[in-house]
């Protein structure tokens, strides 16, 4: 029988030109023996300005919906999703080789459910940069990110972007959390609260840095909005936290 790590992107018009990267990027993965990839696309809209950019692979499901920004999209590719776990790949960024089979490694370690890797931002003009504050490679003991996260003005030491997660324990947490922006760190952070991660030291990621990317818009910034997105982060991580002593009390 053949094992299935679903890859999953949430896609808009502005992005999609940038699927067949992403899509070259699958394509240099090697994979170990009985395991294959599945690419679940899921449009955050209904137009007809990604069509023309999905590959023609049997190994790719695409999908539309009405739009509700990137969790949403992720959320509803997860009715398509069949594998035992599923990997983030946005739209226009690319996995370097060989991150597939370093996450599938990961999380068959004993107690792992989850997995990311260090990342570095692709600048427009083909540079690449790294961040100054990986942790080491092995494993995340649960609450960690939470911690440096609030000790370091909300950005946490590994990036949402290269998430690779056990479907049922996506699935149980709901998904991305239903913000406009930030859903990935949130969905993050509920990880953190439950279980124990993993970190790659090797780079899994590269993240496109472009002007048309969500993260760029002003709104992403505004003070208040990210105040509010960072406080129910928050609060919803150290509720699930909190989940075993509130079983202890019952």
């Amino acid at each position: 029988m053949t094992n299935v790590i679903s890859v999953v992107t949430a896609v808009h018009g502005p992005s999609a030109e940038y699927l067949p990267d992403a899509y070259k990027s699958l394509l240099d993965q090697q994979l170990p023996e009985d395991w294959e990839w599945q690419w679940v696309i899921q449009e955050d809209s209904e137009t007809d300005t990604v069509t023309p950019y999905v590959p023609d692979d049997s190994r790719i499901s695409f999908g539309q919906g009405r739009h509700g920004r990137a969790g949403v999209a992720r959320t509803l590719a997860l009715s398509r999703a069949t594998g035992q776990f599923v990997k983030v790949l946005d739209a226009d960024d690319m996995l370097t080789p060989g991150t597939l089979a370093r996450d599938l490694a990961a999380l068959q370690r004993p107690g792992i459910c989850w997995a990311t890797s260090r990342v570095l931002d692709l600048l427009p003009d083909g540079t690449k940069v790294g961040f100054d504050q990986d942790p080491p490679e092995g494993p995340i003991e649960r609450g960690a990110v939470l911690e440096h996260w609030t000790a370091h003005d909300f950005r946490a030491q590994v990036h949402p972007a290269t998430l690779c997660v056990r479907r049922d324990l996506l699935l149980a947490l709901g998904g991305w959390m239903a913000l406009p922006a930030s859903e990935d760190t949130g969905l993050l952070m509920a990880l953190d609260a439950v279980s124990q991660g993993w970190f790659t030291a090797e780079t899994g990621l590269l993240y496109r840095k472009w002007p048309g990317q969500s993260t760029a818009d002003a709104a992403h910034a505004h003070e208040g909005e990210r105040s509010a997105r960072m406080a129910v982060v928050e609060a919803r991580a150290r509720a699930l936290a909190a989940l075993d002593e509130w079983r202890v009390e019952a």
